[in-house]
């Protein structure tokens, strides 16, 4: 049957919909959520019907398409295109047997994965395979299948040289690591592309945080021109289409705050997979406030990455650190950058714990080359000699050089309430803090952390300054530091 289509001028953020008069549907014996395969010539879409009770918003004879099916099927308003019933994908069926504890093939993940990647399931239906894969749980050939189809729904990248990589499961403020890392392999000649994600409840992930350096969006094209130039990038891969179903699983597992083990190791090993990363150093950080809260976890999860890792031919090394307070002194984006460009200048002022981290982990990458014996000794005389500085500003420029923000200019000094010392900081209460006073959306918003744990503190001396780009934000952030200023002084 043929209808006329209807620009709802509406965009769904991804999920192909297309809606229906309730009369038509009726006659066709339709029903919302059902899926209408939609023909224009040559071009035919899978989407999902939503039902119109208003014949003032979908009249007879015509469908409403929403922006993401209109681009793909490049159609316009008025054009005549063919409805079809279609029955729901078979990866649906997959689904509903993980929940009750069936253990995937390749091909059964491969079809979930590519029709998340195609934006053929509903969120409900993403939201039951997360479910049930948090639930049920995964085992290891799951994982590694998964990790497969991943990669294999999505683009691949190819790099001339000895391809790192670098990962951290993140949970830590201030934890910018990469940022120094990067030049330092780069200026000893081996190729590092980064494709990073944005912060979802992080104060600043390294994409927020180059940008206030240099672009970070920029297409496949341009990224493999900075990459070829400088041997390295620091890029958002959001737009990449580097293992996409990931980023559709993630948006599913955000709200619920669900991090499902087989997903997060898919996840993470998916990204470098595609872009053809050999040898891949993950950081795991342990502490009461973060992800990985136990000695047991952190062994666990590192043994997996190694796992998966073999059987994806991958050089795989894991590293558990501490994760039980904020590294460097700033947390936000710009206060972030203000920290590594000091270490990378060699600043005498500079953080000492985030330096000394950064220098451990470029050393372990040096050496898993196999071109090093003492990698430390390597990064260490790369970032004195002023190579790595000279690296970061070449990085910078290939990818687009970017006037540096300023510092919010509302300001709230938090205070010790007693003579101490600081015994615990709460990682995620800094990280909330950060968040409302505007980070990492507003450049200049965060924290710059004056006492670290085991510090002495004086009554009313200077735990940490907030900062923030209006007056509305900073009356956010103080009301939470009230009721919760992350700090335990005893």
């Amino acid at each position: 049957m043929k209808f006329r289509v209807k620009d709802m001028d509406i965009a769904t953020g991804g999920i192909l919909v297309a809606i229906l008069n309730k009369k038509d549907a009726k006659q066709l014996d339709l029903h919302s959520g059902d899926r209408i395969l939609i023909k224009d010539g040559h071009t035919e879409l899978t989407c999902i019907l939503d039902i119109s009770e208003s014949e003032r918003a979908v009249p007879e004879g015509k469908v409403g398409l929403f922006e993401e099916v209109l681009q793909r099927l490049h159609v316009r308003n008025g054009n005549l295109v063919e409805i079809n019933f279609t029955g729901k994908p078979e990866s649906v069926n997959h689904i509903r047997e993980k929940m009750f504890g069936k253990r995937l093939s390749y091909q059964e993940l491969y079809h979930i994965a590519n029709d998340i990647t195609n934006d053929r399931l509903t969120d409900i239906e993403k939201t039951y395979f997360v479910a049930a894969s948090f639930l049920r749980g995964m085992n290891t050939e799951e994982i590694v299948d998964l990790t497969r189809a991943m990669v294999q729904t999505g683009k691949k990248l190819k790099f001339r040289g000895i391809v790192l990589d670098k990962h951290s499961i993140g949970g830590v403020p201030g934890n910018r690591t990469t940022m120094i890392i990067i030049p330092i392999i780069a200026a000893a000649g081996f190729t590092i592309p980064k494709t990073s994600s944005r912060a979802i409840t992080s104060p600043a992930g390294t994409a927020d945080t180059m940008e206030c350096l240099a672009n970070v969006e920029l297409t496949e094209t341009q990224i493999k021109a900075v990459v070829k130039k400088t041997g390295a990038c620091m890029v958002h891969g959001g737009a990449m289409s580097l293992a996409p179903a990931d980023d559709k699983i993630i948006e599913v597992e955000h709200p619920l705050s669900i991090d499902a083990e087989g997903q997060l190791l898919a996840s993470v090993m998916a990204k470098k997979h595609s872009v053809g990363a050999k040898h891949v150093l993950i950081d795991i950080p342990m502490g009461k406030s973060v992800k990985v809260n136990t000695y047991a976890k952190a062994k666990h999860l590192a043994r997996m990455f190694e796992f998966i890792g073999k059987k994806l031919g991958m050089n795989i090394k894991v590293i558990i650190t501490d994760g039980s307070q904020p590294i460097g002194y700033g947390v936000g984006p710009l206060l972030e950058v203000e920290d590594v460009m000091a270490i990378l200048r060699n600043d005498p002022h500079a953080p000492q714990d985030l330096r000394k981290k950064a220098l451990m982990m470029a050393g372990l990458l040096l050496e898993m080359t196999g071109k090093y014996k003492n990698g430390l000794e390597k990064a260490r005389e790369t970032l004195e000699s002023g190579k790595a500085l000279q690296k970061m500003h070449q990085i910078m420029n290939a990818q687009g050089k970017r006037k540096k923000p300023k510092l919010g200019e509302f300001r709230y000094p938090v205070r010790a309430g007693k003579i101490g010392r600081v015994k615990e900081i709460d990682n995620e209460a800094i990280a909330k803090i950060a968040r409302l006073a505007g980070a990492p959306d507003d450049k200049g918003a965060g924290l710059f952390i004056s006492k670290k744990v085991h510090d002495a503190v004086r009554r009313g001396e200077l735990l940490y300054t907030v900062y923030a780009e209006n007056k509305f934000k900073l009356d956010l952030a103080k009301g939470f530091v009230h009721k919760n200023n992350g700090y335990v002084v005893a």
